[in-house]
């Protein structure tokens, strides 16, 4: 049985000698882009590697392209392959707790063609929380051939959101908290604010209170309360620099609300044209 959307520690658990699965410590924080692999070397899950979201799981920036662009898909195809990753394994991702970053990873593996990716629900956070083993130092995984099969469709480049606006083709659903959205606060991008006709359902907004994922009927009756009742193959995610979009998209799969797809630029790169249309409030 291959696991697509979430994987819970109690299962997890019960695989981490399981040759067939790899595990990927994803932590990472933005204000410090060596926390996650230091905390890595403290301490991880037995037998995880470490995937790092500016190095492993973005590609070169340019100024224009946002924060956090897709890496070419051969030079991808490469890294998951160093990561022991191939055909046939079940692919397991984690972060600190809220999926933020792991989802990045389990989005990108999808877009190469391999649908065997779970995110560890409640993350590392939870695993420690419960007491269960872990270990220290570097861990590295035989290096394997991985061979992508990239999906075009599941990514919308800048241009495609552009004319969106005026045919109305994609509905927009920007995955930051309500006052970076509104535009009453921007910490990071150049500008305040959202692209036209955005919705708003922001990532937090998928978890409950123990930090952990709500159920597919939760999660579909609290998206249609956001989004309305826009069919999922027609919404496009996006965030500040394509990441936590990938939490929504993770959610919307887990609810059953397939083919929704990833604007990976996202405000970052929509932003740094001064010519493009900002709407606030």
């Amino acid at each position: 049985m291959a696991f697509k959307t979430l994987i819970s520690t109690d299962v997890l658990t019960n695989h981490l000698l399981d040759p067939a699965f790899v595990i990927v410590d994803c932590r990472y924080k933005l204000d410090d882009e060596t926390w996650g692999q230091r905390e890595y070397a403290g301490r991880h899950i037995p037998g995880a590697v470490y995937a790092h979201l500016g190095h492993d799981l973005a590609g070169p920036k340019t100024g224009t392209n946002g924060r956090h662009p897709l890496p070419d898909p051969r030079t991808f195809a490469q890294t998951l392959g160093r990561l022991g990753i191939t055909s046939g394994v079940q692919v397991v991702a984690y972060d600190q707790d809220n999926g933020m970053y792991a989802s990045r990873l389990w989005w990108m593996l999808r877009w190469l063609g391999h649908d065997a990716v779970a995110v560890l629900d409640g993350g590392f956070a939870k695993w420690t929380q419960e007491g269960r083993q872990t270990a220290s130092g570097e861990e590295h995984r035989e290096a394997r051939e991985f061979t992508a099969a990239p999906r075009s469709d599941m990514v919308v480049d800048v241009n495609r959101v552009a004319s969106s606006l005026t045919t109305g083709e994609s509905t927009l659903v920007d995955a930051r908290a309500p006052e970076r959205y509104r535009g009453e606060s921007e910490p990071i991008d150049k500008k305040p604010g959202h692209i036209p006709g955005a919705a708003n359902h922001f990532f937090h907004w998928n978890l409950d209170e123990r930090g952990t994922f709500r159920s597919p009927e939760d999660l579909r009756e609290r998206m249609q309360r956001s989004i309305g009742d826009v069919p999922a193959d027609r919404l496009v995610c996006y965030c500040g620099s394509g990441v936590t979009a990938c939490h929504n998209l993770l959610a919307l799969e887990h609810a059953g609300l397939t083919g929704a797809k990833l604007y990976p630029g996202s405000w970052s790169e929509w932003s740094s044209d001064p010519a493009r249309p900002v709407e606030r409030g």
